[in-house]
C-alpha cells in the first residue's frame, strides 16, 4: 500500500477536509497517515456508491 501511494498522483490539498466515519474511525482522528489516506479514499468510494455525485463530494 505504501507503494500505492508513493506512485499515485499527490493528493489533492483539500483532502484534510474529509471528516466523517469510516469503520467505526473518524477519519479526521486517525493518527497515522497512511491509514488515514487509505480511509480517506475509503470514505470518497463509500460516498460515491451511495450515489452521491462528485460535485457534492468537494467538501468545504
Amino acid at each position: 500500500m505504501v507503494t500505492f501511494f508513493a506512485e499515485a498522483p499527490k493528493m489533492n490539498p483539500n483532502v484534510g477536509k474529509i471528516t466523517g466515519v469510516v469503520c467505526a474511525h473518524r477519519v479526521e482522528e486517525i493518527e497515522d497517515k497512511l491509514m488515514q489516506k487509505i480511509q480517506y479514499l475509503d470514505k470518497l468510494i463509500d460516498e460515491l456508491a451511495r450515489g452521491i455525485k462528485m460535485e457534492s463530494l468537494m467538501w468545504k
